[in-house]
Protein backbone atom coordinates (compact mmCIF):
# COMPACT_ATOMS: atom_id res chain seq x y z
CA UNK A 1 0.00 0.00 0.00
CA UNK A 2 1.11 3.42 -0.55
CA UNK A 3 1.44 5.64 2.75
CA UNK A 4 -1.57 7.19 3.83
CA UNK A 5 -2.14 10.04 6.52
CA UNK A 6 -5.21 9.63 8.99
CA UNK A 7 -7.16 12.25 6.85
CA UNK A 8 -6.31 9.98 3.61
CA UNK A 9 -7.64 6.94 5.98
CA UNK A 10 -10.78 8.69 7.05
CA UNK A 11 -11.61 10.11 3.40
CA UNK A 12 -11.52 6.72 2.34
CA UNK A 13 -14.24 5.25 3.94
CA UNK A 14 -17.05 4.87 1.68
CA UNK A 15 -19.56 3.48 4.74
CA UNK A 16 -19.46 5.55 7.27
CA UNK A 17 -21.45 8.29 8.87
CA UNK A 18 -20.32 11.62 9.96
CA UNK A 19 -20.96 10.73 13.34
CA UNK A 20 -18.60 7.19 13.00
CA UNK A 21 -15.93 9.28 11.33
CA UNK A 22 -15.86 12.00 14.38
CA UNK A 23 -15.47 9.11 16.69
CA UNK A 24 -13.00 6.27 14.30
CA UNK A 25 -9.63 6.10 16.07
CA UNK A 26 -6.42 4.89 14.33
CA UNK A 27 -4.59 2.33 15.88
CA UNK A 28 -1.71 3.55 18.40
CA UNK A 29 0.88 2.35 16.47
CA UNK A 30 -0.31 4.25 13.30
CA UNK A 31 2.53 6.43 12.96
CA UNK A 32 5.17 3.45 12.66
CA UNK A 33 3.03 1.77 10.28
CA UNK A 34 5.01 0.03 7.21
CA UNK A 35 3.21 0.85 4.31
CA UNK A 36 5.32 -0.93 2.09
CA UNK A 37 4.74 -4.24 3.90
CA UNK A 38 0.88 -4.04 3.78
CA UNK A 39 -1.64 -5.32 1.29
CA UNK A 40 -4.42 -3.80 3.41
CA UNK A 41 -4.60 -2.25 7.12
CA UNK A 42 -7.11 -3.63 9.50
CA UNK A 43 -7.59 -3.24 13.00
CA UNK A 44 -10.10 -3.09 16.35
CA UNK A 45 -10.72 0.48 16.91
CA UNK A 46 -8.72 1.15 20.21
CA UNK A 47 -11.90 3.11 21.94
CA UNK A 48 -14.87 0.65 21.14
CA UNK A 49 -14.86 -2.78 21.30
CA UNK A 50 -17.54 -3.35 18.97
CA UNK A 51 -16.01 -1.10 16.19
CA UNK A 52 -13.08 -2.48 13.52
CA UNK A 53 -11.83 -0.32 10.02
CA UNK A 54 -10.24 -2.09 6.85
CA UNK A 55 -8.75 0.07 4.41
CA UNK A 56 -7.76 -1.29 0.91
CA UNK A 57 -6.50 -0.40 -2.45
CA UNK A 58 -9.02 -0.39 -5.02
CA UNK A 59 -8.66 0.62 -8.69
CA UNK A 60 -5.40 2.43 -7.21
CA UNK A 61 -7.33 4.45 -4.92
CA UNK A 62 -7.56 3.62 -1.03
CA UNK A 63 -11.13 2.42 -0.31
CA UNK A 64 -12.15 1.25 3.53
CA UNK A 65 -15.15 0.33 5.58
CA UNK A 66 -16.20 0.26 8.98
CA UNK A 67 -17.18 -2.90 10.46
CA UNK A 68 -19.26 -3.72 13.26
CA UNK A 69 -18.11 -6.74 15.41
CA UNK A 70 -21.50 -8.51 16.14
CA UNK A 71 -22.42 -9.01 20.10
CA UNK A 72 -21.71 -12.15 22.13
CA UNK A 73 -19.45 -15.10 21.59
CA UNK A 74 -19.28 -18.46 20.00
CA UNK A 75 -18.98 -21.54 21.78
CA UNK A 76 -17.54 -23.23 18.80
CA UNK A 77 -14.15 -24.89 20.17
CA UNK A 78 -12.77 -23.64 16.70
CA UNK A 79 -13.67 -21.35 13.80
CA UNK A 80 -12.32 -20.50 10.22
CA UNK A 81 -12.00 -16.81 9.31
CA UNK A 82 -12.90 -16.03 6.21
CA UNK A 83 -10.60 -13.55 4.87
CA UNK A 84 -7.02 -15.18 6.20
CA UNK A 85 -8.22 -18.75 5.99
CA UNK A 86 -7.00 -19.70 9.11
CA UNK A 87 -8.72 -22.37 11.83
CA UNK A 88 -8.52 -20.27 15.00
CA UNK A 89 -9.81 -20.99 18.74
CA UNK A 90 -13.74 -20.33 18.93
CA UNK A 91 -13.26 -17.07 20.15
CA UNK A 92 -10.49 -15.59 18.43
CA UNK A 93 -13.19 -15.46 15.22
CA UNK A 94 -16.21 -13.04 15.06
CA UNK A 95 -19.07 -11.82 12.55
CA UNK A 96 -18.17 -8.65 11.03
CA UNK A 97 -20.90 -6.97 9.46
CA UNK A 98 -20.76 -3.69 7.33
CA UNK A 99 -23.65 -1.32 6.18
CA UNK A 100 -23.22 -1.22 2.34
CA UNK A 101 -22.43 2.07 1.10
CA UNK A 102 -24.84 5.06 -0.67
CA UNK A 103 -28.52 4.12 -1.06
CA UNK A 104 -28.31 0.37 -0.24
CA UNK A 105 -26.60 1.05 3.46
CA UNK A 106 -29.26 3.85 4.14
CA UNK A 107 -32.22 1.11 3.25
CA UNK A 108 -30.39 -1.04 6.26
CA UNK A 109 -28.62 -3.49 3.64
CA UNK A 110 -25.20 -4.67 5.25
CA UNK A 111 -22.50 -7.19 4.43
CA UNK A 112 -21.60 -10.03 6.70
CA UNK A 113 -18.75 -12.55 7.42
CA UNK A 114 -16.60 -13.73 9.97
CA UNK A 115 -13.08 -12.58 10.23
CA UNK A 116 -9.89 -12.95 13.33
CA UNK A 117 -11.41 -10.88 16.21
CA UNK A 118 -8.66 -8.92 16.50
CA UNK A 119 -8.59 -8.21 12.79
CA UNK A 120 -5.14 -9.63 12.62
CA UNK A 121 -5.16 -11.45 9.19
CA UNK A 122 -2.30 -9.38 7.88
CA UNK A 123 -0.13 -10.79 10.27
CA UNK A 124 -1.89 -14.41 10.42
CA UNK A 125 -0.57 -15.32 7.14
CA UNK A 126 2.84 -14.13 7.45
CA UNK A 127 3.48 -16.01 10.95
CA UNK A 128 6.17 -17.94 10.45
CA UNK A 129 5.00 -21.55 10.55
CA UNK A 130 7.29 -24.76 10.26
CA UNK A 131 6.24 -25.87 6.93
CA UNK A 132 5.43 -29.47 6.47
CA UNK A 133 6.96 -31.37 4.48
CA UNK A 134 4.48 -31.49 1.47
CA UNK A 135 4.36 -27.35 2.01
CA UNK A 136 6.76 -25.00 0.01
CA UNK A 137 7.12 -21.17 0.23
CA UNK A 138 4.95 -20.54 -2.92
CA UNK A 139 2.15 -21.81 -0.41
CA UNK A 140 2.50 -18.96 2.13
CA UNK A 141 3.28 -16.47 -0.43
CA UNK A 142 -0.22 -17.60 -2.06
CA UNK A 143 -1.89 -17.56 1.78
CA UNK A 144 -0.93 -13.85 1.76
CA UNK A 145 -1.93 -13.06 -2.15
CA UNK A 146 -5.61 -15.13 -0.94
CA UNK A 147 -5.90 -13.03 1.71
CA UNK A 148 -5.43 -9.67 -0.43
CA UNK A 149 -7.74 -10.55 -2.93
CA UNK A 150 -10.42 -11.79 -0.63
CA UNK A 151 -10.31 -8.34 2.02
CA UNK A 152 -10.39 -6.41 -1.92
CA UNK A 153 -13.51 -8.43 -2.42
CA UNK A 154 -15.04 -7.98 0.61
CA UNK A 155 -14.28 -4.16 0.90
CA UNK A 156 -15.20 -4.09 -2.86
CA UNK A 157 -18.87 -5.88 -1.83
CA UNK A 158 -19.57 -2.83 0.86
CA UNK A 159 -18.26 -0.21 -1.66
CA UNK A 160 -20.51 -1.73 -4.63
CA UNK A 161 -23.76 1.22 -4.24
CA UNK A 162 -20.95 3.88 -3.61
Amino acid sequence: MRPMTEQDVLDSFVNATPDELRVAAMPHDFLLTEWDHLDFLAWADPHSRGRGYIVTEIDGRPTGIVLRRAAGSSQARSAFCNLCRTMQPGNQVALFTARKAGEEGELGNSVGTYICADLSCHENVRLAMPLAPNEYRGSVDMKIDGTARRSRDFVARVAAAA
